[in-house]
């Protein structure tokens, strides 16, 4: 009997449309790892961003002085170092003086790389390829943890759909589907199934499902609302 139910639930189900919604597959809110000012916004709401693009920079007057300040320190300690090699040769200074200049050197070394490295990180870049959605800051203003660039990753789309219980086992992952946004896109796209909820939401009597939809050019937007044709 339940072989029976399910194969006539099959059945319906390629005469059936479900409503459905078109969504970003990722939705990043980009903030700064370090507190600062604010000295560049590089780009505006609805830009297309790439993967390590820089989106803000902050204000970097301390951090150059530093680095510099760490390069003359680490040019000074390698200098001394040579100066004093042709000494230890002549045994005119010991193996403990010899060591100890050699770790300043080592030293001056990674206070450089770390100097650096926090030059670098004021230049805040995208972890994502997508699309601006939202700055929620601007130049001059001082950041700490809190967002200031919001960017969204449509290509691909995800598709969520809100499927009757009564289909539940007719729907399978890698599934393909015919997608009808509504207007003003209209048109038909392709898509397939990457996930299917395991379990029935007792209140509604439903289970959710999942499509990945290609978006090449970002032709189609998110946020829109469609039908969907499971094959």
């Amino acid at each position: 009997m339940a072989t029976s139910s399910l194969a006539f639930a099959a059945d319906d189900l390629l005469d059936e449309r479900f409503e459905c919604l078109i969504e970003p597959n990722t939705v990043v809110k980009v903030s700064s790892e370090t507190a600062g000012v604010i000295d560049e916004i590089m780009v505006q709401r609805g830009a297309g961003v790439k993967k390590g693009e820089v989106l803000f920079a902050l204000t970097t007057g301390r951090e150059r002085a530093a680095v510099e300040l760490a390069q003359a320190q680490l040019d000074f300690s390698q200098r001394k170092v040579v100066r004093n090699e042709e000494l230890y040769q002549q045994q005119l200074i010991s193996i403990h003086e010899k060591d100890e200049m050699e770790t300043e050197s080592q030293i001056a070394e990674l206070e450089l790389k770390e100097a650096q490295e926090n030059l670098k990180i004021r230049s805040i870049k995208s972890k994502i390829g997508g699309v601006v959605v939202e700055r929620m800051a601007a130049a001059g203003e001082h950041v700490g943890a809190a967002p200031v660039i919001v960017i969204a990753s449509i290509d691909p789309l995800h598709v969520e759909v809100v499927v009757p219980a009564e289909y539940f086992g007719t729907i399978k992952k890698r599934a393909s589907a015919l997608l009808y946004p509504f207007d003003p896109i209209g048109g038909e796209y392709k898509a397939r199934v990457i996930v299917v909820d395991p379990l029935i939401d007792a209140a509604s009597g439903t289970f959710g499902v999942r499509l990945k939809l290609p978006n090449p050019g970002y032709r189609l937007p998110a946020g829109l609302g469609c039908e969907v044709k499971f094959l």
